[in-house]
Formats: C-alpha cells, structure tokens, sequence
C-alpha cells in the first residue's frame, strides 16, 4: 500500500517540462469522438422528448451517451499516458489544452452514477424538470469541459496563427459548436430554434395570450446563444469562410432532435443566416483591433438572422403576421441586443499582439 501511494505521488508530482502540444490530427480524433459524445446526448434528449414511457435509466439513447464519453476520455487519457511513458509527470504530462477536460473526466463519472440513482429512485424526467435536474446539470458542465477540449488546445496552438485555414480550425469549431449545443438544451424553454413556422406567425399575430412575449424572449435567449461564440472567436482570430457556417451546421442538431426535425425549414433557416454571418465577416474583417468593424458584425448579424427567421416563416406558413410592430420590430430588437453584446465582448480596441499575448493554456 506505501509503495502504490509512493507510486501515485510520483506519477502527479511535475517533473517540470514544458507542456507540448498534440497534433492537429489528435485534435481532429478528439473532435470526431466529440461528436459521437454529443449526438449521444442528442438522441438521449429525442428519446426524453418524444419515448414517454421511459421508465429506467438503462437504455439505448443512454448507451450511445455513456459509450460517447468512454471513448473521448480514453483518447484524452492516451494522450496522456503517451508523455508519461516519455518520462513526463503531473502536469507535464498533460497537453496544452486538455487538462480541464482530464479533471473532468472523474466528475462527469460522479455525476453520471448520481444521475442513475436519480433515476432509480426518483423517476424519469419528461418535462422541464429534466432541465434543472442537479444530477444533469453536473453531466452539462463536466461534458461542456470535456467536449470543448480542442478549442483549448488550438487557442494558443503555435502552428495556427492569426489567420487560420478553415481545416486547421475544424476541431475549435466542432468542440465550440457542441458546446454551444449543451447551452441550447438547457435553456429549451427559451429556444426559438424548436419554435414552428405556424406557431411563429400565430404568436406574432396576437397581443393577449403572452405567446408574443414568449416568443420575443426566446429570440433574444437564441439570439445571444447563437451570436456569443462567433463573437468569442472572432475576438481570437480572423475566421476563414465557412465558420460561421459550420457553427450553425452543428447548433441546429439539437433542437433539431428534440423537435424530430419537424421544423426543418426554421432549422434551415440558422445555416442560411451562419453562410451570411460569413459573408458579413468578409465584407467586413471584423477581429479584436478592429472595433467598429466588430460591433457592426454583431448587430447586423443579428438582424439578419432574426429578418431570415421572420421571412421563412411567413413563406412556411403561407401568411405574416397579423401584428406589424411585432414581425417588424423584432429583428431590430435583435440587432440591437447583438450589438451591446458586440460592445461588451470588445468595450476597447485591442492591441495587435493582445490575440498571442493575451491566450491561456488550459
């Protein structure tokens, strides 16, 4: 037992190395086993919304989950393990970027087995109570720790630059975009994303019945779920085409599989405006030195997001609106918000080395 503890302390002691990168290609595993862990909480969260006879915590939709977290754990652990058989110790041993998503690894394991008791002895959650259940936001915070693993590791990544190439960034915006997605799920009861084209319009055609309200609400919670991690990045990097894109791509899976995809043109709608988000980010090369390029990008952004949202609506469903102030006013109220967001990301111009400066090791 004194010679296992001895062990154990050696293997956590640093042995004082400058911590290395992986490869992009690890990122890129690290991104794909991502998304095997996070379509595993997709369909688990399509089986909550749509199997209501659930009844125990040993399923299908939860072996695709758990076996999703298994295999990005073990790739985080090789990575690992490969500089601890090069004679690396503690923290050492660990490459940039991944050590929270390793120190997370055992509470994710902790709050997985407490939500199994949950389960067992308090039931299945169907409705919203699934959203503030403690059990599943442990698993949220350890996931989002976990899944966002490859953004950490490019951030301050030596080969990646100010400028990087759209393949070279894939892994960050696959982890980001999952990210993102767990955000999304927890706030399902503001999500404008789930919302459909008739309800949209008929909301939107009422003053009495608070549908309007809950819609408005729902559209700002979207809107800065939706705008916060462009603006994030952007604040890091020049985006290459297509980020914005493959942001989107990834951020309508999820409510895409609570709603079973019936929705698919409002869905559609978020790629559309990710594809002019990249073309705004052309026009205008909005970065962290640039400030009024990047408030600009914010706050048109938004509107344009929230106008095609409006639009294919009203074509979906064959008709506007009955209330012009609300299906008019609402993307302004958008752009607006898109732009006090802009203004908090970037209060000040940075400096043009603060992008290398200012990141951090995780």
């Amino acid at each position: 037992m004194v010679a296992v503890d001895a062990g154990v302390r050696r293997l956590l002691a640093d042995s004082g190395e400058a911590r290395t990168w992986v490869s992009p290609r690890a990122d890129l595993v690290m991104a794909l086993l991502g998304v095997w862990f996070g379509v595993g909480l997709m369909i688990d969260a399509w089986a909550h919304s749509n199997q209501p006879q659930l009844e125990t915590f040993f399923t299908p939709w939860h072996a695709a989950f758990y076996s999703g977290f298994a295999a990005v754990s073990a790739w985080i652990i090789w990575q690992v393990y490969r500089n601890v058989r090069a004679g690396r110790s503690g923290p050492a041993a660990v490459p940039n970027g991944y050590l929270a998503g390793l120190l997370a690894i055992p509470g994710f394991a902790a709050f997985g087995f407490a939500d199994m008791m949950w389960h067992t002895f308090l039931g299945i959650e169907q409705t919203i109570d699934i959203l503030f259940s403690p059990s599943h936001l442990g698993l949220i915070v350890t996931m989002m720790l976990i899944i966002t693993t490859p953004l950490r590791s490019a951030w301050n990544a030596p080969d990646i630059g100010e400028r990087p190439r759209l393949s070279r960034l894939l892994p960050a915006l696959m982890g980001l975009g999952f990210g993102a997605t767990l955000v999304s799920l927890f706030v399902s009861y503001g999500n404008a994303m789930q919302r459909s084209a008739n309800g949209i319009v008929r909301d939107f055609s009422a003053l009495e019945d608070g549908g309007a309200g809950m819609l408005g609400a729902s559209m700002i919670i979207t809107n800065i779920v939706v705008l916060a991690p462009v603006l994030f990045l952007l604040r890091r990097w020049q985006l290459p085409f297509g980020s914005v894109t493959v942001l989107s791509v990834v951020g309508i899976l999820m409510p895409g599989a609570q709603t079973g995809f019936r929705n698919l043109p409002i869905l559609l709608t978020f790629v559309a405006a990710g594809l002019v988000s990249d073309l705004l980010i052309r026009w205008l090369r909005p970065s962290g030195q640039r400030r009024a390029a990047y408030w600009a990008f914010a706050g048109l952004s938004a509107f344009a997001t929230w106008s095609l949202y409006i639009a294919v609506a009203s074509v979906a469903a064959g008709r506007l609106p009955a209330v012009p102030e609300l299906w008019t006013g609402a993307p302004i109220v958008a752009g607006l918000v898109g732009l006090a967001l802009g203004a908090l990301f970037l209060p000040n111009a940075m400096p043009a080395q603060a992008g290398e400066s200012g990141a951090r090791r995780a």
